[in-house]
This record gives C-alpha cells, sequence and structure tokens, in this order.
C-alpha cells in the first residue's frame, strides 16, 4: 500500500469508533490508518462473504467491493448473517452493501451483482490490496486464484461445508490455490453447501478467522498462513496448520 495521505487521517469521528482496536499493544493509529487506505475485493456475498464484508466494514477497512450474481434465498437465512426474511428475491451483492453503509458511513462500498468471469476477474482484482475468496465453487476458486497470480494481488481463500473448514493465504512468490489443489484432483463442483449441508456456525466461525488474518494483513503486514492451510473440525473443535510447498509443476505459477 502507498505511503498514508495526510488527507486520509482518522477523523475524531472515526478516531472514537474505532478507539478499542487503537487501543490494542501491537495495533496503533497508523495500523488504523492503513486500513482506511486499504482496497479488498470479495468474492461471493454468502456464509463466509456476508460475514466476512460485516467485519471488515466495522472494522474500518476503507473501501470494499463486493461480487456476487446470486439472489438471496429463504435457506440462505439460516446461516447468512447479513440478510433477512424481507430481503429473499434481492442480489446478495447489493442489499450487503447497503448493510455495510448504514453499518459503517465512513467507508465505500462497491457492489456488482454479476459473475466473477474471465471477461471481469482482471479488472475487478487489479489494483487491489487484498482479496478474500469465500465462494462456493471449485470453477470461481480456481479463477480468483489464477488473476490474484497474474496481477501480483494477495489472496486469503476461506472455504466450509458440513462441520468443516479451510483458510489459507496466496502473496508473492508464494505456493498458490492450484499448488494446494491441483485442478485435475478437485473439479467435484458437488462439494457445495446446497448440496452437501453445512452447520450454521461453521461459515460464520471461517469468516471470522478469514476477517481476521485480512486485518493482521492490511494493518500490521502479517502473513501468517502463507503456505499453511488451517484446517478446522467443528465436532472435534480441533485446528490444525499444515504447511505446504509450491508445486514445480504448477501451470499458474508457471504462467508469472
Amino acid at each position: 500500500m502507498d505511503e498514508l495521505d495526510e488527507s486520509l487521517e482518522l477523523s475524531n469521528a472515526e478516531m472514537h469508533l474505532y478507539s478499542r482496536q487503537i487501543l490494542l499493544d501491537g495495533w496503533d493509529i497508523e495500523a488504523q490508518e492503513k486500513l482506511k487506505l486499504a482496497n479488498i475485493l470479495i468474492v461471493g456475498c454468502g456464509g463466509i462473504g456476508c460475514m466476512t464484508a460485516e467485519l471488515l466494514a466495522r472494522a474500518g477497512v476503507g473501501q470494499i467491493t463486493l461480487i456476487d450474481a446470486d439472489t438471496i434465498e429463504v435457506s440462505n437465512l439460516q446461516r447468512q448473517i447479513a440478510y433477512v426474511e424481507n430481503n429473499v428475491g434481492f442480489y446478495k451483492a447489493e442489499v450487503l452493501a447497503q448493510r455495510l453503509k448504514q453499518i459503517n458511513p465512513y467507508i465505500q462500498v462497491h457492489a456488482h451483482a454479476v459473475k466473477l468471469d474471465t471477461a471481469n476477474a482482471a479488472s475487478l482484482i487489479a489494483g487491489q490490496d487484498l482479496v478474500l475468496d469465500g465462494c462456493d465453487n471449485f470453477t470461481t476458486r480456481y479463477l480468483v486464484n489464477q488473476q490474484c497470480k497474474a496481477a501480483n494481488v494477495p489472496l486469503i481463500s476461506a472455504s466450509a461445508i458440513g462441520f468443516q473448514g479451510q483458510l489459507f493465504m496466496v502473496e508473492g512468490e508464494s505456493a498458490c490455490y492450484e499448488c494446494l489443489f491441483p485442478k485435475e484432483e478437485h473439479a467435484n463442483e458437488s462439494l457445495r453447501c446446497a448440496d452437501s449441508g453445512v452447520l450454521a456456525t461453521t461459515p460464520n466461525v471461517m469468516a471470522s478467522l478469514q476477517a481476521h488474518h485480512a486485518l493482521l494483513y492490511l494493518g500490521l503486514n502479517v502473513t501468517a498462513l502463507k503456505q499453511r492451510l488451517l484446517l478446522w473440525d467443528g465436532l472435534s473443535m480441533k485446528q490444525r496448520l499444515l504447511a505446504f510447498e509450491k508445486d514445480t509443476d504448477c501451470p499458474v505459477c508457471q504462467a508469472r
């Protein structure tokens, strides 16, 4: 991120809003100002994306772009905490954007009620400080990974299904999503919440962890999950960290 612009210093009202964060040891006004200057893209406004977006809006991330082509369904309300019954039938990205603006009037929110695809991915990802992927299909995950690698934009990817979740980061010359999950081995689109089920809390746990890592990165430049896969098991309440290496045959990494 660029050096802080004096014209974008925190106002008195913002200082009061974020006072509990600024009081933290290891987190100060400079870290909070970095959040204010940050531009992030959230891919998917479902169970993970809507919670991640709300947490980052409350924390003070200055510019949030949302993309999701889906409309809200009754079955979403069990876990997607940003939505209520009156929102059913409306676009998730647009409803979520309005909610974030109400939560924090000091940030900018942009909504795209379209699918992320090869026609728009490059333009949406370019220039972002961080991309947060919480989508529920492999095709989009691979595309996001590819474009983030090509544009050298950091990516924090989260997923949740059943009682379990995963989280990791792609940054700089690190291993990428396709290093960890080769495309030819993970093309089963039936592994989605709509087909396999998910406990209400699982995506929200993973969203909280994703948002937490995003704050550490944007405010403090911490890359705790770079080339590390966090596995969370909601049945046993156990969490594991697995290190992984770059795949020398990965087509995405070779293309850079």
